[in-house]
């Protein structure tokens, strides 16, 4: 099997070098209905990179005849092998995804074999025998105890990502009140503006403050136009890009001062910091004893599950107006999917048991102690740089190589990136990118004509260090 393996390796064409689908370009002119449209500064436009079917693996069928598959077994053995080896490579360089890469789950190779799925609704058992709703509800439970909420009183699901979460918790509050106005501020996840499309309803954009928290004071202005309508929010439990936690008991308080008395449905975004927040001191507190309707979280993120999932919970006399039975499954239709991923409760309960809450405490204070230490060494380096107090999501100046941005992976939004300090990033991964970046801006910049851009619009004017901010 060796000697076929090496005699297949001429057959077998190399891994491409690292490959980007979509290629960030400098601002163009845009066309519009056959008009050209100026960009703005920050814009830059995505396009299509290089041809993804030259580069892919592709199919290659055997044979009607072909009995001998060891040599078919063999290529792709050798496909597999260098595709982990890409994965290693690129796993050493990510830093711009908010993902948990810290975890061991070989305990649970033994169900892979297993096609698991939590057809229907998890509190009620279906015709179908091969699901996991055991441990999902033992994760939901977990989850209603973490944010104050009764056995009797919620209800929940395990989804397939935050998206998910966020297109069922704006879903159920749409149901609730059928001609209610979603708001949320313009920093929201782009899922939040996805729902506002799917489901034809009204939104309004609210504005934030300069470290991406939203603005009551505009909520309120925009509140009072609308008076007449419920009002359906998304508060943000760390935004996507600035980590910004929006005022959760602001957000009540600008409600019901506007009128909205038990005439709002509120649900929180916690695909990241949902889960961090009850562990960081001093943090204000995301609870079912607020008025609040709904709370979501990522699974693969903060919690490091292998596969994207999230969890959706929500009260349980919401979820009654958006269910259906359905009669083959014996069982009712509540989520947004219907087949549902059983293998990522498994691994939820599995990380949710050997961590517990005392080992998510360890880690959140480590991703935030670490998060400090990057940003400190930014700005002594010279580079802007910006960390919200509850937030390990520390927001940089974009690097002017989009080279180096590809290689770590940074999310980029204008003139800022970001690097979100996760569990799996250590002081010598940090320090490992510091030197990379420093090194790099001396070309960048090293030659005096070319300046780092101002960013002081996006973390504000002292913790800019441009030219301008920095005398």
């Amino acid at each position: 099997m060796i000697n076929v393996a090496m005699n297949l390796s001429e057959k077998v064409e190399l891994l491409p070098e690292e490959f980007d689908p979509k290629e960030i370009v400098p601002p163009v002119a845009l066309e519009s209905s056959g008009v050209l449209k100026e960009c703005t500064d920050k814009s830059r436009e995505i396009v299509l990179g290089r041809n993804v079917h030259t580069m892919c693996y592709t199919i290659n069928e055997p044979e009607a005849d072909d009995d001998i598959t060891g040599e078919r077994e063999a290529y792709m053995a050798s496909v597999l092998a260098r595709y982990r080896k890409s994965l290693i490579e690129r796993t050493k360089h990510h830093l711009g995804y908010p993902y948990n890469l810290d975890f061991d789950y070989g305990a649970l190779s033994q169900l892979q074999h297993f096609s698991i799925n939590n057809l229907g609704d998890p509190f009620i058992e279906s015709n179908y025998g091969v699901h996991s709703r055991q441990f999902e509800v033992g994760v939901l439970d977990w989850f209603a105890r973490l944010w104050e909420l009764e056995k009797n009183e919620y209800w929940g699901y395990i989804t397939n990502c935050g998206t998910e979460g966020n297109l069922h918790g704006i879903l159920v509050g749409r149901e609730v009140f059928p001609d209610g106005i979603l708001y949320a501020s313009r920093e929201s996840h782009y899922s939040v503006f996805k729902a506002a499309r799917m489901y034809r309803m009204e939104f309004v954009k609210v504005a934030t403050l300069v470290s991406g928290e939203i603005d009551c004071a505009d909520f309120e202005r925009k509140l009072l136009l609308n008076k007449e309508k419920p009002a359906i929010v998304n508060v943000n439990i760390g935004t996507t890009v600035k980590g910004a936690v929006d005022d959760l008991d602001m957000v009540i308080e600008t409600l019901e001062k506007s009128g909205f008395r038990d005439q709002f449905y509120i649900h929180c975004d916690g695909a990241l910091f949902g889960l961090m927040m009850p562990f960081v001191k001093r943090a204000p507190k995301v609870t079912f004893k607020k008025p609040i309707d709904s709370v979501s979280v990522s699974g693969h993120k903060f919690v490091g599950c292998p596969m994207p999932c999230g969890v959706q919970i929500t009260r349980l006399k919401n979820i009654n107006v958006l269910s259906n039975n359905v009669e083959y499954l014996a069982s009712r239709d509540a989520t947004i999917m219907g087949s549902r991923n059983g293998h990522a409760p498994i691994f939820l309960w599995y990380t949710l048991n050997r961590k517990g809450y005392r080992g998510f405490q360890k880690e959140v204070q480590k991703c935030l102690r670490n998060a400090h230490y990057l940003k400190d060494h930014l700005l002594e380096a010279g580079i802007s740089a910006m960390l919200n107090e509850l937030s390990s999501t520390v927001v940089l100046e974009r690097p002017k190589d989009e080279e180096f941005v590809r290689r770590w992976q940074l999310a980029c939004e204008g003139n800022i990136a970001h690097v979100v300090v996760m569990p799996n990033v250590t002081i010598e991964k940090i320090d490992y990118f510091l030197a990379e970046l420093v090194k790099s801006r001396l070309s960048w910049y090293g030659d005096g004509e070319s300046k780092p851009p101002c960013i002081a619009g996006d973390v504000g004017e002292k913790n800019c260090r441009c030219f301008m901010h920095n005398t």
